[in-house]
């Protein structure tokens, strides 16, 4: 059983707890924490069976925490991934992995170089039904790959208020994109492979305090299209689209697949729905293992963080910017 940390409390820390706590066959528990609100934090940190530290660097003087799970702030991760590497510690990372993709190469290096794990959340990769989305594109199951849609949007901007971290711009660039857009970021990149350029469309047309309208055209490596848009003040909605020279294939919501060739019969099949969350956990607890790599390469991080940031930089001057 790896033992770990929970650093950040929020919601989403909570979500990650819960998702293992108490289960023996996620291969990991949390043992320790901390969280920049610690008094809001203590009833569940003592429900949980977690001792709650002061600070992060409690939590990496414990001897009893193995690994780090981060629920934290963007704009903190690249520091946190390096200092727990230092201190030999394995790494879960919440996504975004880092705001540039300078940070994201020099926390890589810190775990390689420290021989330790690390792990990014991008729990949609756990999906039964991307697995199959993949296979039948390497399959040729839809020809050639021509163009592909994603889109993923909620209401979460809602819930924003003056002084909250996700209402900071800095923390949030491009509205909607860190806390949900980012995830479609990597569900292409993991179907489709990498981007080769981005033209980007982002403002608030209502909000107050992030913008709530992003949308993107981009170019694939293998010279396919890709659109894109993330609502952060709408109903909840997860779409991905392959469309290929002989068929398409479409995921509508997370478990509902469509497969429509141009000749013959398509269907639609439904996937049993699936904890990704502890599906992740358990990822980074076996790969920390040593029984199976993390099924997200530290290259497709750090190119996710590429793509990301060639967004920023399009929106910002309202022309296209190459992915490096």
């Amino acid at each position: 059983m790896l033992d770990a940390a929970i650093v950040g409390m929020g919601r989403w820390g909570r979500v990650l707890v819960d998702s293992v706590q108490g289960r023996n066959d996620a291969g990991i528990r949390f043992v320790a924490g901390c969280t920049g609100t610690p008094e809001k934090a203590r009833g569940y940190a003592a429900e949980k069976g977690i001792r709650l530290h002061e600070s992060y660097e409690a939590v990496l003087a414990d001897p009893a925490v193995k690994a780090v799970v981060l629920a934290t702030p963007h704009g903190q991760h690249a520091a946190q991934v390096i200092a727990a590497a230092k201190t030999g510690r394995h790494v879960f990372v919440e996504k975004p992995f880092t705001l540039s993709k300078a940070d994201a190469e020099a926390a890589v290096a810190a775990c390689r170089d420290a021989g330790v794990v690390m792990a990014l959340g991008h729990n949609r990769r756990f999906l039964p039904a991307v697995a199959t989305m993949k296979a039948m594109l390497a399959e040729g199951a839809i020809g050639t790959l021509l163009h592909v849609e994603g889109h993923m949007s909620g209401p979460g901007a809602l819930a924003y208020k003056p002084g909250m971290w996700r209402a900071d711009r800095n923390e949030s660039p491009l509205g909607g994109m860190g806390g949900m857009g980012i995830h479609m970021i990597d569900m292409i990149i993991n179907l489709a492979g990498p981007f080769r350029e981005v033209t980007v469309k982002s403002h608030a047309r209502v909000s107050t305090s992030i913008d709530d309208t992003t949308a993107m055209l981009g170019l694939l490596a293998s010279g396919a299209t890709v659109n894109f848009a993330t609502i952060a003040l709408t109903a909840r909605l997860w779409r991905v689209a392959l469309f290929g020279s002989t068929g398409w294939l479409e995921l509508h919501g997370m478990e509902r697949l469509t497969y429509a060739p141009v000749e013959g019969e398509g269907w639609l099949k439904d996937f049993p729905k699936t904890d990704i969350e502890a599906a992740e956990l358990a990822a980074f607890a076996a790969a920390v293992r040593g029984e199976a790599p993390y099924p997200l390469p530290t290259d497709q991080a750090i190119h996710g963080v590429a793509v990301f940031e060639a967004m920023i930089g399009a929106a910002a001057s309202g022309s296209s910017y190459a992915v490096a």
